[in-house]
């Protein structure tokens, strides 16, 4: 990627040392809407930075999970869950550096890219985040529609087709402020974590193994199907758009612009994210424990659906709750995931190519591009076809995810762009290794696919 030659000026806080257009800031409808108090105590500023956070983190808990998740922990046991932990701490690096380079540049990571980029290297990367929601956006509705199959037995395609009313949902949440969306993500999650606990204490796993399953083991890259697995957890839970999505929506804020205000931003939002990831390590390692306990102990390690799950759950352990509390869980996965992934679609479209459309108009295309193959692979292939895209959606984010860590990482490293902000030398050695694990395990399992 050439960087444009009109990247010169000031370094740092006020986004000198970026190619400056007379553009929108990213969300206009909710920048700098929410106040944060000047005086009182360190927990009431960070209650008021609260909640970006956990927006990014019902990425990290999707429907896309479940599919990768289950089939993990049916056919490998405890041993997948240092991949999920992995994952989650380099999920914590990446999303602090996305939360800072929006703070501390008022840009988004699109807006970045854009202003940093060639023209055709912008357009190739817009096209390659708007697969990546499509990918997530098409896990969402599939996990909504088999929810609602399993709880009101309503056809998997009538359930697709019924997540395109989510869009009116989300205007009208968005109507009555930002605020008012971070409070029903956060209730969902809770529903999620909720159902996921009780489910633990009935499938009463084995702790032992659960402790060992999150130290890693060289299986993983030795066995083909382990680490076609890992690498769809991998682009289940460090998404691609959460990067893009995380760095427009810390500036909902309205923190003091002088470089103490934005020190202080930068450590709440941190916080914020880094507790949201842990519920979501939370919940994510559940899918997989509940899977493992349940399935791979009793020799069933083939279950790779989560329509089987949710039947195979009550005879296994005894009660049909455990499985009324899957599928409300996994209903609420895919409501939330929404709510991000249309928000996503709107940030990267504005930021990357300045296209600005009515919200409806953005989240009903964003929604259609992930109906329609739904609706068709349903149709042909039935539910199988559906688990079968699920799974496949995942690699394709982990696929795409090297296109937007490698941007991050270069414009946070970035004296001339961040200033005083700009990543410390182990923090830059972290975050460059992280993504060239990333780039090393896609080359990979892409040698890996062609060869076998």
């Amino acid at each position: 990627m050439k960087e444009s030659q009109d990247n010169l000026g000031n370094p740092g806080a006020s986004g000198k040392g970026w190619r400056m257009d007379a553009g929108q800031p990213s969300l206009p409808e909710a920048h700098r809407s929410m106040r944060i108090p000047t005086t009182g105590s360190w927990f009431r500023k960070f209650l008021a930075f609260a909640g970006p956070g956990y927006m990014v983190a019902v990425g990290y808990m999707d429907p896309g999970n479940w599919a990768t998740d289950i089939e993990g922990g049916s056919k490998f046991g405890y041993t997948l869950l240092s991949v999920i932990l992995i994952s989650n701490l380099m999920a914590v690096v990446l999303q602090a550096l996305s939360g800072k380079l929006g703070i501390v540049t008022g840009k988004d990571l699109a807006q970045a890219c854009r202003d940093n980029y060639s023209k055709p290297t912008v357009i190739s990367l817009w096209l390659l985040c708007e697969l990546a929601i499509a990918a997530t956006d098409l896990a969402e509705v599939i996990g909504a529609a088999i929810a609602l199959n399993l709880l009101f037995g309503l056809p998997i395609i009538y359930g697709v087709m019924i997540t395109a009313v989510d869009v009116l949902l989300i205007l009208l949440l968005q109507n009555k402020g930002f605020r008012s969306l971070e409070i029903f993500v956060l209730v969902l999650i809770v529903t999620i974590g909720t159902c996921f606990g009780i489910d633990l204490i009935l499938a009463k796993p084995d702790l032992g193994s659960v402790a060992r399953g999150y130290v890693p083991s060289a299986q993983i890259l030795s066995n083909t199907q382990m680490l076609y697995i890992a690498i769809g957890i991998l682009g289940a839970t460090v998404m691609p758009h959460n990067l893009y999505l995380h760095s427009s929506i810390v500036q909902t804020r309205q923190f003091d612009q002088s470089p103490a205000g934005k020190r202080q931003a930068i450590k709440y939002a941190t916080w914020d994210s880094s507790i949201a990831l842990t519920f979501a390590l939370f919940i994510n390692s559940a899918i997989l424990i509940l899977s493992a306990a349940a399935f791979h102990k009793t020799g069933m390690t083939q279950v790779a659906d989560i329509s089987e799950a949710y039947h195979l759950l009550t005879p296994i352990v005894g009660t049909t709750l455990a499985s009324i509390l899957f599928a409300v869980a996994l209903l609420a996965s895919g409501q939330n995931s929404t709510l991000t992934g249309t928000l996503a679609g709107q940030i990267v479209m504005e930021g990357f190519v300045n296209i600005r459309l009515t919200p409806w108009l953005r989240r009903l295309i964003t929604r259609l591009i992930a109906i329609i193959p739904a609706v068709i692979v349903t149709a042909i292939y039935g539910e199988r076809g559906t688990q079968d895209l699920l799974i496949f959606s995942q690699v394709i984010l982990s696929l795409q995810l090297p296109f937007a860590v490698i941007p991050l990482v270069k414009f946070t490293a970035s004296k001339t762009k961040m200033g005083e902000f700009a990543n410390k030398m182990w923090l830059n050695i972290l975050a460059w290794f992280i993504a060239g694990v990333i780039v090393i395990l896609n080359v990979y399992l892409l040698v890996q696919t062609i060869t076998s």
